[in-house]
């Protein structure tokens, strides 16, 4: 299960295992693109999630919603960040699920309002790690988490939820 918090400076990642045991960590970070211009970041964080899907071999994908922001075109760059990251893991063709911060909040810390370092709190805690992660990959894990917990309360465990399944693309014909 790959979790992912999209951003145009910072796209954090987080890959977490469903066990009989519960839910195991097994990597966090971020994407950081140093390339100077928008779109040479944006093709950064594209190979960066094929990246993560090649090494971790995901089944799944669940991405943070963009939400409203004050300013236009900083939703803009995050709307466009996000929709590279779900081009890369659609094109490998695994499932994507999509979920509002509020809805990733309330499910981790119990309301829709936690601050930043109470999501690091409470996934450090859930996850049992010895340390506490970066904002933007303990919020990619957060992801990953609700994710989890939504689907084994929506009708079983995660691994056979496919929420917005893509379709296969078909290639095009001369």
């Amino acid at each position: 299960m790959l979790g992912i918090d999209p951003g145009s400076r910072s796209t954090g990642y987080g890959v977490i295992e469903e066990t009989s045991k519960g839910l195991v960590y097994v990597a966090s970070g971020c994407i950081r693109p140093d390339s100077g211009t928008f779109v040479l970041r944006l093709g950064e964080i594209y190979r960066g999630v094929c990246q993560l899907v090649a090494q971790f071999g995901p089944d799944q994908v669940a991405i943070e919603e963009v939400f409203i922001a004050a300013n236009p075109a900083s939703a803009l760059k995050l709307g466009q960040a996000r929709g590279v990251a779900i081009a890369a893991v659609v094109a490998a063709e695994l499932p994507v699920a999509e979920y509002a911060a509020r809805r990733v909040k309330q499910a981790i810390v119990g309301t829709g309002r936690a601050t930043k370092e109470q999501v690091q709190h409470m996934v450090r805690a859930l996850l049992k790690l010895p340390g506490t992660p970066a904002a933007d990959a303990a919020d990619a894990l957060a992801i990953a988490i609700c994710h989890v917990n939504t689907a084994r309360f929506d009708g079983g465990p995660a691994r056979r939820v496919a929420a917005n399944s893509p379709t296969r693309v078909k290639p095009l014909r001369p």
